[in-house]
């Protein structure tokens, strides 16, 4: 059992963000299936692009539409989180059991509250290095959490039970990856979906309640295309 320090928002620290704020995404269904569908294409060895750009291809307000608000950034925290019953992850070590240990070069972060309903919210993360590092860093972590179906995470003094399940992934980008992960905390229970798409050295991560996820995968991706 290895101990970590979370970071503001990483893979894995924004569902338990979510979870842990009450978060409670629209519980879907999901056929299992692999959870990376590789292309065709090679990963590309590009330099990475600055932060500046990434940023500029953040969605925002008006492309999600009516009722979104943006949250403001979280503090940086330092809450040691534990996870205890996933020696896959526990092997990866502690940063990177909890996402944020996705050591890439360049990032860009933000994260919506959605009006139409209290409990739902949706984060982006936008990644930049070359592809060959964001297909290895992104396979690892979705492959550690995808070799345990339950596991606990302890953030503090708050134990969170934990499920993992295949998702199916969108055939977008030259990469994918997808997931739902299952929340129990206080009798509460929450589900997120996480679906990652890497499109030549850009990795899109798009995080939250299952079907604001599918909404919006499609417009993540294209802006960040369109300014390519």
């Amino acid at each position: 059992m290895r101990r970590s320090t979370t970071t503001a928002l990483g893979l894995s620290s924004v569902c338990i963000t979510f979870a842990l704020t009450g978060c409670a995404g629209h519980a879907e269904s999901a056929d299992s299936s692999a959870s990376a569908r590789r292309g065709g294409s090679t990963p590309s060895a590009s330099a990475p692009l600055s932060s500046a750009k990434l940023n500029q291809r953040l969605l925002n307000e008006s492309d999600l539409g009516a009722g979104y608000t943006r949250k403001p950034e979280t503090p940086h925290r330092n809450d040691d989180v534990t996870v205890i019953g996933c020696p896959a992850l526990e092997e990866l070590g502690g940063d990177s059991a909890t996402g944020s240990g996705l050591a890439f070069a360049r990032t860009a972060k933000a994260s919506f509250t959605y009006t139409g309903s209290s409990t739902s919210e949706v984060a982006e993360e936008l990644y930049s290095d070359s592809g060959s590092k964001l297909s290895t860093g992104i396979s690892k972590v979705f492959d550690a959490m995808l070799s345990c179906p339950s596991y606990q995470v302890v953030s503090g003094s708050t134990v969170v039970d934990m499920g993992t399940e295949k998702s199916v992934a969108p055939d977008l980008g030259d990469e994918q990856w997808s997931q739902l992960l299952t929340f129990s905390v206080g009798g509460q229970r929450s589900v997120v979906k996480q679906t990652a798409i890497r499109t030549g050295n850009i990795l899109v991560i798009v995080s939250g309640s299952p079907g604001l996820v599918d909404t919006h995968l499609d417009k993540a991706l294209a802006k960040v295309r369109s300014a390519e």
